[in-house]
């Protein structure tokens, strides 16, 4: 267990999201039963959304896994590498959290060393964002990551999924 001593930029990076999106993967296990059971066509779940405007669940997925990877590779100041918004299916989905979580866990706690204070750029659409490295990871990635992991919750809950709060904390 993590005590304020050991609180480090790869305790709250790594050590934060691997274990997140490994119920993010049961979740989506979970979801491939229910449409199976439900005989619901393909593409059904992962088009899900709760408002028109909004991304659908294979979206959030995405977005969850990148905000994980993407972040965590830039407070190593390393390029982060590339996935291509590809997956159709809950299992592609599944694959892509399992990459996720391998590359996650090939960054070391001396990889992430000093990365709080680390300066951090990021292109966004109309601007570009520029913080250190604890904003970075208090302001940006934590915010993100777990609002994009919730929708997915949501939009599997909503459609009937039987998950409960212990599907998304895991056995804490």
């Amino acid at each position: 267990m993590t005590t304020a001593n050991d609180l480090t930029v790869h305790a709250m990076t790594v050590g934060a999201f691997v274990p997140l999106l490994r119920q993010l993967d049961k979740m989506l296990e979970k979801a491939e039963a229910f449409a199976v059971a439900k005989k619901l066509d393909a593409g059904v779940i992962e088009g899900l959304r709760i408002a028109p405007d909004m991304f659908a669940l294979t979206r959030q997925v995405q977005l969850t896994c990148d905000f994980a990877k993407n972040s965590t590779y830039r407070l190593a100041a390393i390029d982060p590498p590339k996935m291509p918004d590809e997956e159709q299916s809950l299992a592609d989905l599944r694959g892509r959290v399992t990459r996720t979580i391998a590359l996650l866990e090939a960054l070391t706690p001396d990889t992430l060393a000093g990365a709080e204070h680390r300066h951090i750029t990021v292109p966004l659409r109309t601007r570009t964002l520029e913080l250190d490295g604890l904003h970075f990871i208090q302001r940006w990635t934590l915010p993100n990551f777990y609002f994009h992991l919730t929708t997915v919750y949501a939009l599997l809950r909503q459609a009937g999924v039987e998950l409960g709060k212990q599907d998304f904390l895991g056995g804490i």
